[in-house]
């Protein structure tokens, strides 16, 4: 079986610099205490956080874009296999002794070609087996050697292919004659010297004694200036019969191009198939290459993955798939948002700027060290979530710790904060749906499912200037994904200010939520930097006036 599955630590979708940083520390500090935790993300790496992952030359996170089940997810091992060109007695010797239902099949350079199954096997036995045209299947006369543990009298090309059909040499010499041609493997028990010279003679191109009978030195002279292999077993005539029947390449009776699927195929995509065609075990592969094997009794209950969110902690923001999914910690510093868990889990939230505050405050009091790099990410998170600590939301908490995680950084805390919010403030070549959808949350306030996306310059004038089209991109969304508002914050960093551009409706919510005109398509909020403290409570109340 597989080895242990990690721990996710990962945020919210379409994330930010402290979802993206906070996920890196946490897995960090769970790694230092001895678990088996990996970051992970939930979508693209914007410029800002981008810029600080190269400053302090850290990978970015492992992309899961959903948690939903997937075949990996109930994969097997599969270290037995059997080759197209093996034997019905190889294939019957390796379920026996590994005690198999079905194997997987390949050809000479790894690729599956098929899966054979007992049952398989079983309907070849029952059908009739003795007296088969060998040329037919394709059989080598090492296969048969090999098959019925003979010991090779007169030797030839044991890598040829058998061109004729396999008789039993029974009755008179004129019986004989009349049923053997040229070219057959003819099986011979306890016969005179002449009925075995005279078989010869006819041109076959093996002769098989049967229970180690007597062989006398002109029959092999005569054989070898013949080429007729001359191969002598302990079994007898019937066995011999259907051992060589056993030589027949697996490729005979296999299903070829079996029923298979991709690791990353979803369970529920694939349960169809599985239904259709109700085999026990359907093969892995990737790239043509057998990977594994998995079983349909693992349908059932595949394991879960276990995920820690951090910097969230709503199902509308969190990874797709998420129900499937077990949560097990939640680390974060907004409002309670309603993920309910099937137990307790272990949670930790603080009302402070940034979930990187907590994150690095975690490490200390656990005696944990914060290297150079990731005190530099934390400090970036903070540096972020605070817009270099003019937010609302920022506290002396995360002064003091975005202080002294600049210490470890070894940065100076102004000129790489101002650098690190320049190299994000540009809208570059974004498109005005990605402008729309820029560190975007969900959120479920009253009735209405709004979203909010928020990005910050350092000059709103790039986009304002697209507004008509922000608003287009912004309704299409509403329409197309459910939505009842879409608001993008346009946060003016130098000006501490923001444009919150709205489409949808009701706008009523808008201006009695900011108590501004709201019949146009945008209000200017001065003094306004904070999605969640100074934008989604006014509309939390605001929806509970216009309720009553």
């Amino acid at each position: 079986m597989k080895n242990t599955k990690p721990i996710y630590t990962i945020g919210h979708r379409n994330p930010d610099t402290d979802s993206i940083c906070s996920a890196i520390g946490y897995a960090h500090l769970k790694q230092a205490l001895g678990q088996n935790v990996v970051p992970a993300r939930a979508g693209k790496v914007n410029a800002e956080t981008k810029y600080a992952l190269e400053y302090f030359k850290v990978e970015q996170p492992l992309l899961l874009t959903d948690l939903y089940p997937r075949v990996k997810d109930i994969t097997m091992d599969c270290k037995i296999v059997v080759k197209q060109h093996d034997t019905l007695r190889h294939l019957g010797e390796v379920m026996r002794e590994h005690e198999l239902k079905s194997v997987p099949v390949t050809d000479s350079k790894g690729l599956l070609v098929g899966i054979v199954t007992v049952s398989d096997l079983a309907k070849r036995y029952f059908q009739e087996l003795s007296m088969q045209n060998l040329s037919e299947m394709r059989v080598r006369y090492r296969d048969i050697i090999a098959a019925t543990d003979s010991e090779v009298l007169v030797a030839g090309d044991e890598g040829a292919l058998i061109e004729g059909s396999v008789r039993i040499a029974a009755g008179s010499i004129e019986t004989i004659r009349k049923v053997i041609d040229k070219k057959d493997i003819v099986l011979v028990g306890d016969r005179h010297d002449e009925t075995m010279i005279d078989i010869v003679k006819q041109g076959v191109s093996c002769m098989i004694i049967t229970g180690s009978g007597r062989v006398c030195a002109e029959v092999l002279e005569l054989a070898e200036k013949q080429n007729t292999f001359v191969l002598s077993t302990p079994y007898d005539t019937y066995t011999i019969a259907r051992l060589i029947n056993q030589c027949v390449p697996i490729r005979r009776i296999m299903h070829a191009d079996p029923v298979c699927f991709k690791p990353l195929d979803m369970l529920s995509d694939i349960k169809g198939a599985m239904e259709e065609t109700n085999y026990r075990n359907y093969p892995v592969i990737e790239n043509g290459r057998l990977v594994g094997i998995i079983s349909r009794d693992n349908m059932v209950m595949p394991e879960r993955e276990q995920v820690i969110l951090v910097d969230h902690n709503e199902r509308g923001q969190a990874v797709e798939g998420i129900e499937e999914a077990k949560i097990v910690e939640i680390i974060d510093h907004h409002r309670l948002g309603g993920i309910q868990t099937s137990e307790p889990i272990y949670t930790h939230a603080e009302p402070v700027g940034c979930t990187a505050t907590i994150v690095a405050n975690m490490h200390w009091q656990n005696d944990v060290e914060i290297p150079a790099s990731i005190a530099g990410l934390l400090l970036s998170a903070i540096l972020s979530d605070t817009v270099l600590f003019k937010s609302p939301t920022c506290t002396e908490y995360d002064k003091k710790t975005a202080e002294r995680l600049a210490e470890i950084a070894g940065v100076d805390i102004n000129e790489y904060g101002m650098a690190m919010l320049k190299a994000g403030s540009g809208i570059g070549d974004m498109t005005p749906v990605e402008i729309a959808k820029n560190d975007l949350k969900e959120f479920q306030i009253g009735d209405y499912r709004i979203i909010v996306s928020q990005i910050s310059v350092m000059d709103p004038k790039e986009v304002m200037d697209l507004e008509p089209q922000m608003i287009e991109a912004m309704t299409n969304i509403c329409e197309k994904e459910g939505f009842d508002m879409s608001l993008v914050m346009v946060t003016d960093i130098l000006e501490e200010a923001t444009y919150l551009l709205y489409a949808g409706s009701p706008k009523t919510l808008i201006g009695e939520a900011f108590k501004k005109d709201a019949s146009g398509t945008h209000v200017y909020l001065p003094g306004v930097m904070s999605r969640k403290k100074q934008i989604i409570p006014p509309l939390s109340e605001a929806v509970k006036r216009i309720a009553n």
